[in-house]
């Protein structure tokens, strides 16, 4: 973009790295709705013929020099943590002002946060453990370490203590594939409260209670077993047999409180559902294709090479189809539906009670962060290497509201309350402001 003028002359051509997207059929799929490069020409040929110059979209708060392997997170109450070599630090994201500084734990892979601490696992070589080290979010005091992985279940204040099968997909997963003793741990001490054994392996997930009776933990045995625990006291609540699966981090899921498994039926694959206090088998369905099922909002969404279908997960009955997606991903409160199974070409924000196309997101990419509560930033950049254009994306507003551009070099981002965390090439993390506050 360059400014003769009064005048703003905008080149959106290809070459300047817009997608090929942008020009192609599907686009029709949508009648009515403005292209997002016609609509950016309009806002800024707008603002440059009847505005003066206002504040630049991106000031930059503050940065850290930081190495491409160094990790970093924020946190709810607005904090952002980085390690750089040894040194672990917390910065108000405010202001860029120190909170606290460790620097007696080891380079770690990523910084996982959970029950008021950062659970840390170094770098390692091979196979050999390299334990879990916490870290309190609120001094940045070393609370203890322990060997083994230590992780959390959504919804409960509990950590656990488990060996995991190789290529059970990550400590992250909605589920995980596990071996040997569970513990649980007591987060202010490191200290063992009971421990669950697993014989051989286990498929692990978080289980909400019926009413106020909290997270419980659920376990799918490869001996066909499935079986709910207390995580308070590791107390087995109910246990039942279940059809032969490939039970794994993402099968069995819960969605809504009703666990689902996809397993072989007759003649076909099939997903079968099961009361969660009672393990009580409440229905089955051939899967027709889907080889995939993923919570969306209150509903449980199945996927397969034709289409998207989102069920009651009480019932089985459908409520909506979308043939044309072929994955989904819940950003805070907001869904995104995807054209392909691994997530890589967003197409939309989505309502996910309905099946609503709320805004088109072609060409963009969505920030992971907390600032997702009414709505998400997405990015994309104007040329390969060259500078990154951020964008508003809110239901109730068709396309993605432009709000300028970052420098050449910026990626992996994250997204805060009027606050983007970006790294640079040049080995900075930098804090922008944005929203219209310093």
């Amino acid at each position: 973009m360059t400014v003769q003028g009064n005048t703003v002359i905008i080149d959106l051509g290809l070459e300047r790295g817009e997608p090929d997207s942008y020009d192609s059929p599907q686009r029709s799929t949508y009648p009515g709705w403005f292209p997002a490069a016609v609509l950016a020409v309009l806002v800024l040929l707008t603002a440059g013929a009847s505005a003066a110059p206002g504040k630049p979209p991106f000031t930059e708060v503050f940065g850290l020099e930081i190495g491409t392997a160094d990790a970093y997170a924020l946190t709810e109450d607005g904090q952002l943590l980085a390690q750089t070599g040894g040194m672990l630090s917390a910065y108000e994201l405010s202001d860029g002002e120190t909170q606290w500084e460790n620097g007696e734990t080891k380079p770690a892979f990523r910084l996982r946060l959970g029950s008021g601490l950062i659970l840390m696992r170094p770098w390692t070589i091979g196979s050999r453990d390299p334990g879990t080290s916490a870290v309190s979010i609120a001094t940045g005091a070393s609370q203890w370490s322990l060997s083994g992985n230590v992780v959390t279940l959504a919804g409960s204040p509990t950590l656990l203590s488990v060996s995991q099968v190789r290529g059970s997909g990550g400590s992250g997963g909605s589920g995980r594939r596990v071996q040997g003793p569970i513990d649980a741990i007591d987060p202010q001490t490191g200290r063992t409260l009971w421990t669950v054994n697993v014989p051989s392996s286990a498929a692990l997930a978080a289980l909400p209670g019926p009413g106020d009776s909290g997270t419980r933990m659920l376990l799918v045995h490869d001996d066909r077993t499935m079986a709910v625990h207390d995580l308070v006291t590791g107390e087995l609540l109910a246990s039942a047999s279940v059809p032969p699966a490939d039970y794994d981090p993402a099968n069995p899921v819960v969605v809504n409180g009703t666990i689902i498994l996809r397993h072989p039926g007759r003649p076909g694959m099939e997903f079968s559902a099961y009361d969660p206090v009672t393990l009580r088998n409440v229905w089955s369905q051939p899967a027709d294709g889907a080889y995939k099922v993923q919570p969306c909002g209150f509903l449980a969404c199945m996927t397969g090479p034709m289409g998207m279908r989102a069920i009651e997960p009480s019932t089985g009955d459908v409520v909506w189809n979308q043939r044309g997606w072929r994955g989904i991903q819940q950003y805070g409160t907001q869904y995104v539906a995807y054209g392909s199974a691994e997530n890589t070409l967003p197409l939309g924000l989505i309502d996910p009670d309905t099946g609503e196309f709320q805004v088109d997101l072609t060409g963009w990419r969505p920030v992971n962060g907390t600032a997702t509560e009414d709505h998400l930033l997405v990015t994309r950049p104007v040329e390969p290497g060259g500078r990154t254009m951020v964008a508003v994306a809110q239901p109730g507003v068709r396309e993605p509201r432009l709000l300028g551009t970052l420098p050449a070099g910026t990626g992996d981002c994250q997204a805060a309350s009027e606050r983007l965390v970006c790294r640079s090439m040049q080995g900075r993390l930098v804090v922008w402001a944005y929203g219209g506050k310093g």
